[in-house]
């Protein structure tokens, strides 16, 4: 078993099982890149201040790079030996170059070199979560370009309820992304803050340049209170929670794209290779692209409430605890980006089928409230309407026709101020054209948005 870095107070050997028990180089050593960056700044800071010599920091900070290639080409191995990713590069520096390596950690911790590393980590994600979400908004903005000529129905409580436009279905899926990314983009200042040079939790007696590593590993600010700064996860739980609410809205996304794709629905087909068949039956096609994402939502949850169940209780400063952080955060991120990486490819293998949309636009009342609005307009007060439309409609229901199926002398029977100008209400496209309103369904209000979406994009 290998020296711990902690042993010189020990008599006795760690026992087995708690080395397996304590160890976490079996996730952590995805960090070894951000634990080399954060060295090598460290070491570089160390030598300006006069705290080791130039020609030392010179040896370390090569010596650390061949570690970090040797690393990449699968030349070094993560020992289970070690208790964690610093502890093997320290290790490994030491056996290189001797007791030169053993100045790095002069005036640091493993409490604030842990922390610093996955901040660098979380911080890089956040970067290609941004990325990927404004990918998937783009794919949602073409998809609802490419067929902004069709109408659909509206929903409410999954029932029929008023024609849209499919484009401005699409665009609330963008909306709610944008604000996802916004959540992201604020958040990046919460996670770029450099813990560095707080040390277990009480600083150190070095003159550290803080300022100087923030420069080097680009942190936006250093921390105020070293034992704020060594205990706090609030920035891996903010990433949680923000991957909670993007996980939402895509589980809200797969939904729709599985209920579409149904028989009974039959609004899309999707492209063979998103879809998969069945070991026992030759015509099934299924929509596992998104009944994945829907299923990761509750994965990403989990994560979410994994660590706010471990920090609840923590008294200052570091515990041992904290180390229950890096499964939930580097599984949600590793499951966030893929989700978005095929949900963003997934649309753009899909093809809406334009007459069944519009079948389904016309029938099931779906004009209703145009009625109503209709004879409002012509001086009824708008509750007497909505009962008189209710009316029209169960008996509309009883001649199994629709609205606008209905003769001019059957509307007449229920209100005389109805006229033949009633049948230009009675029409889905005319209906989504008249919700001119800010936010509204009309092709005029969608374009508009669409145009105004691709424009925050950048595109």
């Amino acid at each position: 078993m290998a020296q711990k870095v902690w042993g010189g107070r020990f008599q006795e050997d760690t026992d087995t099982l708690v080395h397996r028990f304590n160890a976490s180089i079996g996730f952590d050593c995805r960090l070894y890149a951000q634990d080399i960056e954060g060295s090598i700044a460290h070491c570089r800071m160390l030598a300006k201040q006069s705290i080791i010599d130039e020609e030392e920091a010179l040896e370390i900070i090569e010596a650390l790079g061949e570690i970090k290639r040797e690393i990449e080409r699968g030349d070094l191995s993560f020992e289970n030996e070690y208790e964690d990713i610093h502890s093997l590069i320290e290790a490994v520096l030491i056996d290189k170059i001797g007791v030169v390596g053993e100045k790095l950690h002069t005036g640091r911790s493993r409490n604030d070199q842990v922390v610093l590393d996955t901040r660098l980590c979380t911080r890089d994600a956040v970067q290609s979560v941004i990325d990927l979400i404004k990918k998937t908004q783009l794919a949602l903005i073409s998809l609802a370009e490419d067929n902004f000529d069709l109408i659909m129905p509206g929903y409410t409580h999954l029932q029929r309820a008023q024609p849209v436009l499919l484009a401005h279905h699409l665009h609330a899926y963008n909306e709610m992304l944008k604000r996802d990314r916004e959540r992201f983009e604020e958040s990046f200042k919460r996670v770029n803050v450099l813990p560095l040079g707080s040390a277990a939790l009480a600083g150190t007696t070095f003159d550290l340049d803080r300022e100087m590593v923030a420069k080097e590993l680009g942190f936006d600010s250093i921390s105020q209170n070293s034992m704020d700064a060594v205990s706090d996860r609030d920035f891996a739980l903010e990433f949680l929670f923000n991957a909670s609410v993007l996980m939402m809205h895509l589980s809200r996304l797969s939904e729709e794209l599985i209920i579409w794709s149904t028989q009974e629905f039959d609004f899309i087909t999707i492209s063979d290779a998103f879809c998969t068949g069945s070991s026992i039956m030759p015509q099934k096609k299924n929509p596992d692209v998104p009944e994945l994402i829907r299923g990761k939502t509750g994965r990403v949850y989990g994560h979410l409430i994994s660590l706010l169940t471990t920090m609840k209780g923590l008294p200052l400063a570091y515990n041992k605890d904290t180390q229950e952080d890096k499964e939930p955060l580097f599984d949600a991120i590793d499951t966030v980006k893929i989700c978005l990486g095929v949900i963003s490819r997934f649309l753009g293998a899909i093809s809406f089928n334009g007459n069944r949309l519009k079948e389904a636009a016309e029938k099931g009342f779906l004009v209703a409230t145009d009625l109503a609005d209709y004879l409002t307009l012509k001086g009824m007060p708008f509750r007497k309407a909505h009962e008189i439309v209710g009316e029209m409609v169960l008996f509309a229901l009883e001649q199994k026709k629709e609205l606008a199926d209905l003769t001019l002398e059957e509307l007449k029977g229920f209100s005389r101020q109805i006229k033949q100008d009633v049948y230009e209400w009675l029409d889905p496209l005319a209906s989504v054209k008249k919700r001119n309103t800010p936010g509204g369904t009309s092709p005029e209000i969608v374009k508009k948005n669409l145009e105004r979406a691709r424009q925050e994009l950048g595109t």
